[in-house]
């Protein structure tokens, strides 16, 4: 699978690495429930992937990301560029991302993200239509950039947004939590607070090197769940951290491995 330091390589860094931080500052935040405008920005990330769209279809790369004057139409005239069959996900750089962009751009600047009123919170609704708009578009730069699969790209972005820590070992398609004296329900907090998704239960137990499946629902998640340090879904048999048990890691266990960085 493609990692973090192989995505997007084909384009220049000066675009590249501000794509990335900001798709990494929107999932993020979006995942530890700070929807507002200034938190889950997806003007800005809409100005980078303008820039980049503009770079790939011209030939012509920008050495750093360039508000267009007015995005709709800047938008709209990429779809005009003469077509080439030989330029690979030519439709998705000229005619589908761009038709995105001011959808995402609209939501950011003129409902603003955060709001009041109403029975559902708005603000949940617009971030969560600002982060699957994001993901959808990075993961179809890879895609195009990399001729991998949809799946495959999606896959790929995913890696973005884990929270790495020296404390935890990625080994082949395993993770092992490096300090065995770690309880099985800090492990597994672990394990999660380090997945951008949530985990199928078997996958965690196994990484935990946990025997007793059993055991490991009733005794581990379901006790995580009942503190809502996790969300654990029985029926579709996966796991999730949620805010509070990110928190909960990052306050009482990762301090205690500082030195490990």
């Amino acid at each position: 699978m493609l990692n973090a330091t192989q995505l997007l390589n084909g384009i220049p860094d000066g675009l590249r690495q501000p794509l990335i931080d900001t798709y990494i500052q929107i999932a993020r935040n979006y995942a530890e429930h700070r929807w507002e405008p200034s938190e889950l920005n997806g003007g800005k990330l809409c100005e980078i992937v303008f820039t980049i769209l503009d770079g790939a279809i011209s030939g012509a790369y920008a050495a750093k990301p360039k508000k267009p004057g007015k995005l709709v139409e800047a938008c709209r005239a990429l779809e005009q560029r003469p077509n080439d069959p030989n330029r690979i996900g030519d439709r998705s750089l000229r005619i589908q991302i761009p038709r995105l962009l001011p959808y995402l751009y609209e939501i950011r600047n003129n409902r603003g993200v955060g709001h009041v009123g109403g029975d559902v919170d708005p603000n949940l609704a617009d971030a969560t239509a600002v982060f699957s708009c994001s993901s959808w578009i990075m993961a179809e730069l890879v895609r195009i950039f990399h001729g991998v699969t949809l799946d495959q790209a999606r896959a790929a972005v995913e890696t973005l947004v884990e929270r790495k820590h020296p404390l935890v070992w990625t080994v082949e398609d395993k993770k092992r939590v490096l300090d065995p004296a770690l309880s099985s329900s800090d492990q597994t907090l672990i394990l999660l607070y380090s997945s951008p998704a949530p985990m199928p239960v078997e996958q965690l137990r196994d990484w935990v090197e946990y025997r007793n499946p059993t055991n490991f629902r009733d005794r581990i998640l379901a006790p995580l769940h009942s503190q809502r340090f996790i969300e654990y879904d029985r029926h579709n048999r996966r796991a999730q951290i949620s805010p509070r048990g990110a928190q909960d890691i990052e306050n009482r266990i990762l301090p205690k491995y500082a030195a490990w960085q």
